[in-house]
C-alpha cells in the first residue's frame, strides 16, 4: 500500500503532467489561430488585388480626341484616335502572366469569376485584333492596339499571352485559339533569332543579345506545348534553353543571373537585376511541372533551380523582400521579383523540388509582398518596364509607378501558392 507521502508525489506528478498537457493545448490552439489568420489575411489580400482587376477591366475603347468610349472599336467615327481604356486588356507579356493567374486563384478559392475574366479577355483580343491590323501603319508595336497580336517579331510578342491562350483554350477549346498556338509555336522553334547552340536571343539592344526574361517568354509557351500535344519537341528545346542560359548567363560566384549576356561582346551584363531572376525562376518551375517525370535531363533541371533558389535567397531582406538590384541593398525594395521568388520557392516545396524547411523563406517573402498590396487591391514597388543597360544607375532609377501591371500577376501567383503551402 503506497504511503501519504507517495500519494501526494503521484498526485502532483498527475496535475503537472495536465498543466503541461494544457499548456501544449493552449500553444497548438495558439498555431492554429495564427495560421487561420494568416490565411485569412492572405485570401483578403489576394481577393483586393483580383477584384481591382476585375473592376478596372473595362473591355472598352476610348477615343483619345473626344473622350467617348465604345464597347467595340467599329463603334467609333471613323477619325477616331480609339485605344484600348484599361492596360488589364491588352495583349502584353505581363497580360499573359495576369491571366494565368487569376486562372489559377480561381482554383484555388474554387471561385469562377476570377477564370471567367482570362477568358473573356482572350476572347476579347480575338474579336477586337484585326480591326487594328487592318489600320496598322507601321506604328510602334508598344504603343499600338493589339500590336502584339498580330506582329510576332520577338518573344515577348507571342510567348506569355500564348501560355495564357493555351490555359484559356483548357476550358474554352475555340478552334481559332489552337491556330494561335500553331502560329507562335512556328515563330519561337522556326523564325526566333538563336545562337549557333539553339540559344533563343533578341535583335536589340545590340545583335544578339541573350535577356535572362526570355526564359520565361519562350518556356512559358514551350512547356504548356508539350503538355497539350504531347510532342518532347516542345520539352526538349524548353531543356535546352533552361542548360545554355544557365551557361551563359548564371555566376556561380554571386548564384544569380545576369540581365543578359552579349553575343558579339562574349560577356554579360553588370546587373543582376531582381525580376529578370525572378522571370528565370519562374520558367524552370513552369517546365518541371509539365516534364514528364522519366525525362533524361529531369534531374540536371531539378539541379539548376535549387541551385538557382538557394543562391537567391541569400539576397533576402529583412523585411522578407528583395532589392531591385539583388546584390546592391541601396536599391529599393521591388515587389514583383519579391512575388516570383516568393512563388518559386513555395511552388518548389508544394511540388518537392526543394525541401520543405525552404517553405520559411517563401512565407516571410508572403509578409513582405502583403505590405505592398494597399486595402484597395492596388500594389506598390514594381519596377516598370526594363531593356538591359549597362550603367547600373539605370536600374537604381527605374520608376515603380503604383499598381504598374507588370508585377499583378505575380503577386496572385505568390498568394495563390501560399495558400496551397498552408494546406
Amino acid at each position: 500500500m503506497a504511503s501519504n507521502n507517495s500519494v501526494h508525489k503521484s498526485s502532483n506528478k498527475t496535475t503537472h503532467s495536465f498543466c503541461a498537457f494544457l499548456l501544449v493545448l493552449a500553444s497548438l490552439s495558439r498555431c492554429a489561430a495564427m495560421t487561420f489568420q494568416d490565411t485569412s489575411e492572405t485570401i483578403n489580400k489576394v481577393r483586393a488585388v483580383a477584384n481591382a482587376v476585375l473592376r478596372g477591366a473595362t473591355f472598352r475603347f476610348v477615343d483619345r480626341q473626344s473622350g467617348l468610349r465604345f464597347k467595340s472599336p467599329r463603334e467609333a467615327p471613323s477619325d477616331a484616335k480609339i485605344q484600348l481604356e484599361s492596360p488589364y486588356n491588352d495583349w502584353r507579356y505581363w497580360n499573359g502572366v495576369l491571366n494565368i493567374a487569376m486562372i489559377r486563384l480561381g482554383e484555388v478559392l474554387h471561385e469562377s469569376r476570377y477564370r471567367d475574366f482570362a477568358v473573356r479577355n482572350i476572347a476579347f483580343g480575338f474579336d477586337n485584333y484585326r480591326y487594328f491590323e487592318k489600320r496598322y501603319k507601321g506604328e510602334e508595336k508598344w504603343s499600338y492596339p493589339f500590336g502584339q497580336r498580330f506582329i510576332m517579331e520577338e518573344l515577348d510578342d507571342c510567348g506569355a499571352m500564348g501560355a495564357s491562350v493555351i490555359e484559356v483554350f483548357r476550358c474554352d477549346p475555340q478552334h481559332r485559339y489552337r491556330e494561335y498556338t500553331d502560329q507562335a509555336s512556328a515563330h519561337i522553334l522556326t523564325r526566333q533569332a538563336r545562337l549557333p547552340d539553339g540559344t533563343l536571343v533578341r535583335s536589340f539592344p545590340q545583335k544578339w543579345t541573350l535577356w535572362a526574361d526570355d526564359l520565361y517568354m519562350s518556356i512559358s509557351f514551350l512547356s504548356r506545348m508539350g503538355e497539350l500535344t504531347g510532342e518532347d519537341k516542345y520539352y526538349d528545346d524548353a531543356a535546352m534553353q533552361v542548360i545554355n542560359f544557365q551557361k551563359h548567363l548564371f555566376d556561380k560566384r554571386m548564384d544569380l543571373m545576369h540581365h543578359c549576356w552579349y553575343s558579339d561582346l562574349q560577356r554579360p551584363g553588370v546587373a543582376f537585376w531582381g525580376r529578370a531572376n525572378g522571370w528565370a525562376l519562374l520558367a524552370q518551375v513552369d517546365l518541371l511541372d509539365r516534364l514528364p517525370k522519366n525525362y533524361a535531363k529531369r534531374a540536371q533541371l531539378l539541379e539548376i533551380l535549387q541551385q538557382h533558389i538557394l543562391g537567391v535567397a541569400r539576397y533576402q531582406g529583412a523585411e522578407g523582400l528583395w532589392h531591385q538590384l539583388l546584390d546592391k541593398t541601396d536599391s529599393y525594395l521591388e515587389t514583383s521579383c519579391s512575388a516570383m521568388f516568393t512563388y518559386v520557392i513555395a511552388r518548389s516545396v508544394n511540388k518537392g523540388y526543394i525541401e520543405p524547411r525552404y517553405a520559411s523563406i517563401a512565407l516571410r517573402g508572403w509578409e513582405g509582398v502583403m505590405t505592398k498590396i494597399q486595402a484597395d487591391g492596388r500594389v506598390e514597388g514594381v519596377c516598370t518596364g526594363t531593356s538591359v543597360s549597362d550603367d547600373l544607375v539605370y536600374y537604381y532609377c527605374r520608376p515603380a509607378p503604383l499598381n504598374d501591371v507588370h508585377g499583378i500577376g505575380a503577386v496572385l501567383l505568390a498568394g495563390s501558392e501560399i495558400l496551397q503551402l498552408g494546406k
